[in-house]
């Protein structure tokens, strides 16, 4: 629970400067079991969450690191860790909609096609402020 509010802030310093989508606190809180954090030195320098879709597809949210721990691997450790959890708990793909695609695809993602994502764009994309201009690249990674 104490993390709640640093990963609203992280995830939010990011979406101010257009690189990912606000999340309210709200929101957040609503999915705190789904985080992960990375701590260094009693602090949380990042987070992302890794959200089940359906029996066999999860998503990868709201990978935010601390501006001052760019370039640390950060993002890559927390990365990695969904990918076990989501291999622990059986999903067969999980993707990620992104603006920074190489990053995704130094660890295996793929792009597809948003098509190829139907319960995603029917549940949260409808309803996101940038539907109808959506500038996010879908990444896919297989874990069989």
């Amino acid at each position: 629970m104490p993390d709640a509010e640093v990963i609203c802030e992280l995830v939010n310093y990011w979406a101010e400067r257009g690189r990912m989508l606000h999340r309210s606190l709200e929101s957040v809180y609503e999915s705190l079991r789904d985080f992960l954090v990375c701590q260094r030195d009693g602090r949380v320098v990042g987070c992302a969450a890794l959200s089940i879709y359906w029996k066999d597809l999860g998503e990868l949210r709201s990978l935010a690191v601390a501006a001052d721990y760019a370039g640390r691997h950060v993002g890559q450790e927390l990365l990695l860790q969904a990918i076990e959890q989501a291999r622990t708990l059986g999903l067969a793909r999980i993707f990620a909609l992104t603006y920074e695609p190489k990053f995704f695809q130094k660890l295996g993602f793929r792009p597809v096609d948003k098509a190829d994502l139907p319960s995603k764009v029917w549940r949260d994309c409808i309803r996101c402020p940038r539907a109808d201009a959506c500038d996010e690249v879908a990444m896919l990674l297989e874990l069989s």
